[in-house]
């Protein structure tokens, strides 16, 4: 996740800490298993149990109980960002105004978490509580040109990302700008973005995009953005893309260059481990087991 904040130039304000907005998927027959809190998660096992729980609860107070917990150290860590995460999608009033003043007093140095937790990693998901309420009372279109406005600004943070991601036909609109910009960082941008939309309709641009990043402009350490962005999609489909596009991109050498090496392997090796560390099974895998459709 820290390689999100770099493409999105908010490392300065991690203080050395993940963002706690978070992109968790279990119990999808259509779609792979996916989480960035865990390693290798699988279904049916107790970790994927206890997500399921959380991002099925409907009672926005069980929720907020669990971040209030994990602050407290009475429950584990990565129950706040999940609970808030779900807590978003539930767009209740009372508790994005409970989430509005928690962050502030985040930000004000008033809240303490458990030893070694940082209470200001859990800024970015309280912050999509809140966006996510004002798209309710403002209307996907509103909501959506701002966050496509503060893009060009570095002003945006994970949470913005997140909300941008499930806005419908943002994709669209994060793919026409990828295209269209000239300036490399800001493409790096772009395509980051799109990492955060589960939208099938961007598969043929990613595969594109991670099988000749250069062709694109994207300098190829970028290119497993790429690759993130079909995971997160999730889809037989998009997990076959990203297969194809893989090899298209060693017969041409796309990752060749040694300095894209790391910890002994080459870029596509270590690109290769991270499905399974995100979504617990190969790729291979995946497509065996899910519905070809």
């Amino acid at each position: 996740m820290r390689a999100w904040w770099v493409a999105l130039g908010l490392v300065a304000a991690m203080a050395g800490s993940a963002p706690a907005q978070v992109l968790v998927r279990v119990g999808d027959p259509s779609r792979a298993t996916y989480s960035e809190l865990h390693e290798a998660l699988r279904d049916s096992t107790p970790a994927a149990d206890s997500v399921r729980a959380v991002m099925r609860e409907r009672t926005p107070s069980v929720l907020w109980r669990r971040v209030r917990a994990a602050l407290g150290g009475a429950a584990p860590w990565n129950d706040a960002p999940l609970a808030l995460t779900r807590l978003a999608e539930l767009r209740d009033r009372a508790y994005a105004d409970s989430a509005a003043r928690l962050a502030r007093a985040i930000e004000a140095g008033e809240v303490h978490g458990p030893p070694a937790q940082d209470p200001s990693d859990l800024q970015a998901p309280l912050h999509a509580v809140a966006l996510e309420r004002t798209r309710a009372v403002r209307g996907d279109a509103a909501v959506l040109k701002e966050l496509l406005a503060k893009v060009p600004t570095r002003e945006y943070d994970v949470g913005d990302a997140w909300v941008l991601g499930r806005i419908p036909g943002s994709s669209d609109s994060i793919q026409a700008r990828f295209l269209a910009a000239s300036d490399t960082e800001l493409k790096v941008r772009w395509l980051t973005l799109l990492t955060f939309s589960a939208d099938s309709g961007a598969i043929p641009l990613l595969a594109r995009v991670y099988a000749a990043p250069d062709s694109f402009g994207i300098p190829p350490r970028y290119g497993a953005r790429a690759s993130d962005a079909l995971l997160w999609i999730g889809t037989h489909r998009s997990l076959q893309a990203l297969l194809d596009a893989r090899a298209r991109a060693k017969a041409a050498g796309a990752y060749a260059d040694p300095a894209l090496s790391r910890g002994g392997y080459d870029f596509l090796a270590n690109d290769s481990s991270a499905v399974i560390s995100r979504t617990g099974k190969w790729l291979a895998e995946w497509i065996r087991e899910l519905p070809a459709r």
